[in-house]
Formats: structure tokens, C-alpha cells, sequence
């Protein structure tokens, strides 16, 4: 009988559960260290009174087969067991100009690209050339297998990996063609002011590469991005479930002090309580600013590491201020994403200026209320993050009262919009930046690794493995910018092959 090789991971969010299920699959006995009291990271929601509030999922990429996701989420679940929702837009946006073709200030962003590509032109036809370009572009793209899943070494499979990226080739011009398109640039190209102000708050007033939006809209048009009736626990519990199943272990509530190094060798974990946990291999699928500076103890800390902790190349993804109310009132004629500006500017206590917000209204899951009842979300983005991670470790008092008054201002806001908000509102939470930094250990509160920017195509040096180190691996969405639930099975699946070749095992996708 095969002797099975062990493997610590560290972190038990998607990304660690993930590469536990496929490392299970491939015959390693896998054991998480996880140092909240629940499993899924970020991808989590929580219970206030009688009302869920949801802190990630808003759409998944993979939700049907139109997408190579799909694959990989059937791989560890029963992606048809799972009930989806498709909204008709991905967002409403409220504009300055007005349409003059229906007199409104609404921009509608329809997630159908014939009715999208229909609603633009007949609001601006005399933009129909650069709308007809890029709704072509967003069609072509489901037409291939992005991101391409190549299979095993074998003799066979290398024949069809070859001709997967001899199929690749016209995407790759058409993504040449696109990848230095930002929202900004291609609203240069409007003549319409209503259209080409909405292209500009596409990402709330921010210049992106217009694929970030155009891709994932590609694919809702296939309902292939839709909501998991439920939200992001009960989506992360499923993937437990099956990393249950195969035989793997979680402890919880078990904070990593250190990974222990002998000879330049992973050896295993020093938890904070003092317990040792040796192992053949070990898997940090945490934080990467705390891996390499905190758990490795900056022992093998490069030139390229130094500049991501300066953010020479990359920016870190903004943490979010996110206000969730639990309402007593349907909100059943209301879309479920509405951005709109302010009539005066809203300040956060760390110091941010908004000119806009963003309001979620759950009004298509019922499991989130009770009936009857709905739970609305504002989500704030920020950079100021320090402010609030060192405010609740310096005065929980002062952090705790400036929580309060922020949560006041946006209820004021939304009381004007709305109307008899105030009056209906059942629960309050806030989550600030130190939220996210307590419960995930996400470095400055990030919600989701690095931001790719105007760079779609930016690489991260968070590779794998280390240089000079051994018998370590890394895999989280810190490893690719955007990050996100795509990228963490996603990189978690190829970290798992790469341990599988280290380690002369064919890698599989079913349970030896």
C-alpha cells in the first residue's frame, strides 16, 4: 500500500479547500489549519436577527457549461444541484446628462447583448460602428475555452492541449486587439454624452480595461454567471462538504505562529497556542503578505516581493466600507443594483470622498428575509484602510463611534432616496476594513488581492514556490490580479498538478 504524503494547508477559504479536495483526489493526506471558527475566507456571510448578510458572491463565473469554470466547479460539485439567479442587468447606473431619446437619467446595463447592443443604438445611433464592435467582441469570446484547461502529461493529452491553443489563436487577437481598451479611451470614441458618460462610471468614475466588465458579460448573456440562491456560506459550505467527504480534516480556530524551515525545507507549522504539525509538504493558501513577512518570517524575500509591498507594479485591491441593513419592506420593483450620485459629497471618517454610491438590493433571494422583508447593502470602496486597522487596535471606543456616525450618514442618504427607510430597518451591521483584516488576515483589508487596472494582462510574483525553499507551495488569489473565486480554484487546481509533478504522481480529477 502506498505510503500517502502529508501536506499542511494553511487557510481554509476557497483557495485551501480547494487544493485540499484536489490533493485528496490525488491520493495526499491533507490536514487545514484554519484560524477563524468557519471555513470559506471572504466568500462568507453571516446571521443578524433574521436576516443573512452577504459579504462576496455576487455573481459566479461557471454557474452553466457555457464557461470552462463550470468544469472546474463540477469537478468538486454538483453544479446543477444548485439553484441560480440571472439578472437582467448586471447595474443601473444614474447619470448627470440626460437620454434624449427616453428623457431619463437611468443607464441601463442589460446582461442579454442583443438587447444590450439593441439599447445602445437605438439610445445613440449615431455611435452604432464602436457599439457594434464591441458587442461583436463579446460574443466571440464564449466561443473559446478561456481560461484553457489543459489535462495530464500523457501522449494523448498533450495532441489535445496542443490543439487547444492552435484553437486559441484567433482569441488571441482579438484579445490583442482589446487588452489596452479602457472604459475611458473607448468613451472617447462616443459622440453621444449620455453614452459616453456612462462608459466612464462604468467602474464608479475609475479608468479600467473595459475587458474586465466585457468578459464576465460575455457570459452572463449565457447565464453563465449567475447568483447562488443562498449566498456566499452556503456556496463555501458545499465545497467543506465534498473536501469532507474525500477524507480531509479542518481544525479550526488554529492560528498559524510560523512555518517551520530546517535546511531550507518546509517541515511543517507552529501554531500560536504552541502545537507543532509536521508534514512532507506545506500549502500556504493565506494572506501573501503574511506568509512571506510574517508565517516565513522574511527569510526568503526577493526584489519583486519588496516592490509588491511598496505596490511599485501593483496596486492592492481597495478594502470596502459595507453597510447591510436588514429591512422590513419587499423592494420588489427596485433593480438589484443601482449606482446613483450625491447631492452633497459623503466623507468617510478615514478621510475618503464620495460622490457616488452603490446600493445591492437581495430582492431576488428569499432565503436572505424573511418574507415580505429584504436586505439592502452599500458598499464603499477605500484605500484609507490603515485608518481603520490601527483606529480599532489603538481605541475600539473612538473606532466603534466612528462605525456609528459613517452608518447614520449613508441611512440619511438612503432615507432621501428611498423614502421611510429609517423607520423599516429591522438590523444595522458595518463592516470596516479592519472587518475584513481581522476575519481574513487579508493584507490592508483587501477584498480581493491585487488590482489588475488598465493592465488586464499584469502578472503577479506570487508564484507557487520559492526559490531556495523547499517542499513549500502558494496558492491563493493574491497569485493572480483581479482575484477572486475564479482565480482561487483556478490556481489552487494548478498548484495541486504542480505538487503532483514534484512529487512523480499523475494528476487526476477523481478519487484514488
Amino acid at each position: 500500500m502506498e505510503n500517502k504524503k502529508k501536506v499542511t494547508i494553511i487557510g481554509a477559504g476557497i483557495s485551501g479547500i480547494t487544493a485540499g479536495c484536489y490533493l485528496q483526489m490525488n491520493g495526499f493526506e491533507t490536514e487545514i489549519f484554519e484560524k477563524n471558527s468557519t471555513s470559506g475566507g471572504l466568500c462568507t456571510s453571516w446571521k443578524r436577527g433574521n436576516y443573512t448578510f452577504d459579504g462576496c458572491v455576487h455573481w459566479l463565473l461557471g454557474s452553466n457549461n457555457s464557461s470552462p469554470f463550470f468544469k472546474l466547479w463540477s469537478e468538486l460539485l454538483d453544479m446543477k444541484s444548485i439553484q441560480f439567479h440571472h439578472h437582467e442587468t448586471r447595474i443601473d447606473i444614474e447619470l448627470l446628462n440626460n437620454s434624449d431619446k427616453y428623457n431619463n437619467k437611468i443607464f441601463h446595463l442589460y446582461t442579454n447583448i442583443n438587447r444590450l447592443e439593441k439599447y445602445l443604438i437605438d439610445l445613440a445611433p449615431e455611435d452604432m460602428l464602436a457599439i457594434k464592435k464591441l458587442t461583436g467582441m463579446m460574443r466571440q469570446i464564449p466561443q473559446y475555452e478561456i481560461p484553457p484547461i489543459f489535462d495530464d502529461t500523457t501522449f494523448l493529452s498533450v495532441i489535445k492541449n496542443r490543439i487547444k491553443m492552435i484553437q486559441l489563436l484567433p482569441f488571441v487577437f482579438l484579445f490583442l486587439k482589446w487588452k489596452n481598451v479602457t472604459n475611458f479611451s473607448f468613451a472617447k470614441k462616443l459622440t453621444n454624452p449620455f453614452l459616453k458618460e456612462a462608459f466612464k462610471l462604468l467602474f464608479d468614475g475609475e479608468e479600467q480595461n473595459l475587458l474586465i466588465i466585457t468578459m464576465p458579460l460575455a457570459y452572463f448573456d449565457r447565464q453563465g454567471a449567475g447568483y447562488p440562491i443562498g449566498g456566499s456560506y452556503c456556496f463555501a459550505k458545499k465545497l467543506e462538504e465534498k473536501y469532507f467527504s474525500l477524507g480531509g480534516k479542518i481544525n479550526f480556530n488554529s492560528s498559524i505562529e510560523k512555518i517551520i524551515i530546517d535546511d531550507n525545507k518546509a517541515k511543517g507549522i507552529l501554531l500560536k497556542n504552541g502545537e507543532k504539525y509536521f508534514s512532507e509538504i506545506t500549502l500556504s493558501c493565506t494572506d501573501w503578505y503574511f506568509t512571506h513577512f510574517k508565517a516565513l518570517e522574511g527569510k526568503y524575500i526577493n526584489k519583486k516581493i519588496l516592490n509588491l509591498k511598496d505596490q511599485k507594479n501593483l496596486k492592492v485591491f481597495y478594502s470596502i466600507m459595507l453597510l447591510s441593513l436588514g429591512i422590513k419592506k419587499s423592494f420588489k420593483d427596485y433593480p438589484h443594483l443601482i449606482r446613483f450620485p450625491l447631492e452633497k459629497e459623503l466623507i468617510s471618517p478615514d478621510g475618503t470622498k464620495y460622490s457616488r454610491v452603490e446600493v445591492h438590493i437581495y430582492n431576488y433571494d428569499p432565503t436572505l428575509a424573511p418574507e415580505g422583508k429584504t436586505v439592502v447593502s452599500v458598499s464603499l470602496n477605500t484605500d484609507n484602510s490603515d485608518f481603520w486597522i490601527d483606529l480599532r487596535k489603538k481605541d475600539k471606543e473612538i473606532y466603534l463611534k466612528n462605525k456609528q456616525l459613517f452608518a447614520d450618514e449613508i441611512i440619511d442618504i438612503l432615507e432621501k432616496k428611498f423614502f421611510n427607510i429609517k423607520n423599516n430597518i429591522e438590523e444595522i451591521d458595518l463592516a470596516t476594513p479592519a472587518t475584513y483584516f481581522r476575519y481574513t488576515n487579508n493584507w490592508q483589508g483587501s477584498t480581493q488581492g491585487w488590482m489588475p487596472g488598465k493592465n488586464i494582462v499584469a502578472s503577479s510574483p506570487v508564484l507557487p514556490e520559492i526559490k531556495g525553499l523547499q517542499n513549500f507551495f502558494f496558492s491563493s488569489h493574491w497569485s493572480v490580479p483581479g482575484g477572486g473565486l475564479p482565480i482561487a480554484i483556478k490556481n489552487a487546481r494548478d498548484t495541486v498538478k504542480l505538487i503532483c509533478n514534484r512529487c512523480q504522481k499523475k494528476f487526476s480529477t477523481n478519487k484514488q
